[in-house]
């Protein structure tokens, strides 16, 4: 990690790029690929959207970037609520009172502040924002610059980028981006990983290793999976939701006093936990007439009953 305060070489082909990589990369489960490209072109001073659904490791492979630059990730969340005067900054109506407008009474917005600190100004759910917010995007994107009144020209440093990120698979209360913004954007798809890759993700966050952990992982991960292919599913869950049953799964099988991956209450333990960490992640299709909770039943049978009959069977079924 970079020293506090001192920025690494970002210029487009520097001298730490690649070792640069290798460090980020070591952070990162997977992601190789996303990885060399998103560095490409923030290396090259290039603005990006990093378009996906949740959960699929964007928001950490900034982290890694920009610690390992040693410059600071602003969030910034797009909403309805976002003002040009929320992302740019304000005067502070009290001292405007007092003392007339200034540049000392001027309240930086994460926009102005990523400019003055070099860092990257991470507006994620980017299409939500309203239209003239991200038109005031537009000068600091093309001249690395704003005007702001009664405070002058806001000159960004070297290493300001500006990163956004999509969610292809969310329409609603979304904006069709504007060919102004758009065209000042680079564009990195990221989507979900492998099953394998995704076991990587859930033993890494939840930190679990003992034997009821080597049954429960896979599981976990096979059924998040199954939830964003399933018929009546318009968006299933994130490997978020994984990691989070492998842990409700561990500590309910503690309580109820399983003795380990083979008790013949796992199966039913593992539904249990399903509803609590998958049932609120489960986007319905509009038009499905179901629950959340059918739904994962089906994907439970799936792949704890055997196809040959409705006789539990845990044995018989093979995850995924």
């Amino acid at each position: 990690m970079s020293t506090p305060g001192r920025q690494r070489d970002t210029s487009a082909g520097g001298p730490g790029v690649g070792a640069a990589r290798q460090r980020i990369a070591a952070r990162l489960v997977g992601r190789g690929r996303e990885l060399e490209l998103a560095l490409a072109a923030v290396a090259a001073g290039r603005d990006l959207v990093l378009e996906g659904p949740p959960g699929t490791s964007k928001t950490t492979m900034l982290k890694a970037i920009t610690e390992e630059w040693g410059i600071p990730l602003l969030f910034v969340e797009g909403n309805a609520d976002l003002t040009p005067a929320k992302l740019v900054g304000h005067h502070n109506p009290a001292r405007v009172l007092r003392e007339d407008y200034s540049a000392d009474n001027f309240v930086a917005g994460p926009l102005v502040e990523a400019m003055r600190a070099g860092g990257f100004l991470y507006i994620e759910e980017f299409n939500r924002a309203p239209e003239d917010t991200l038109n005031a995007l537009l000068t600091a994107m093309a001249d690395r610059a704003v005007e702001v009144p009664r405070v002058g020209l806001i000159t960004a440093r070297p290493s300001f980028r500006v990163v956004a990120s999509m969610n292809p698979y969310d329409n609603v209360g979304t904006t069709r981006l504007s060919t102004s913004v758009s065209d000042r954007l680079n564009r990195v798809v990221v989507d979900y990983q492998d099953a394998t890759a995704e076991e990587g993700i859930v033993a890494l966050r939840s930190g679990l290793a003992d034997g009821l952990a080597r049954r429960a992982t896979p599981d976990a991960v096979a059924v998040t999976r199954a939830t964003r292919t399933h018929p009546d599913v318009r968006q299933g869950s994130s490997v978020r939701g994984a990691i989070d049953l492998a842990l409700v799964v561990h500590q309910l099988a503690a309580l109820r006093g399983l003795s380990g991956p083979d008790d013949e209450r796992y199966p039913e333990t593992f539904y249990d936990a399903m509803t609590v960490a998958l049932s609120g992640r489960v986007r319905l299709d509009e038009a499905a007439e179901t629950t959340p909770e059918r739904v994962l039943r089906q994907i439970w049978e799936d792949l704890f009953l055997p196809r040959s009959g409705s006789i539990l069977n845990p044995a018989a079924a093979q995850p995924g």
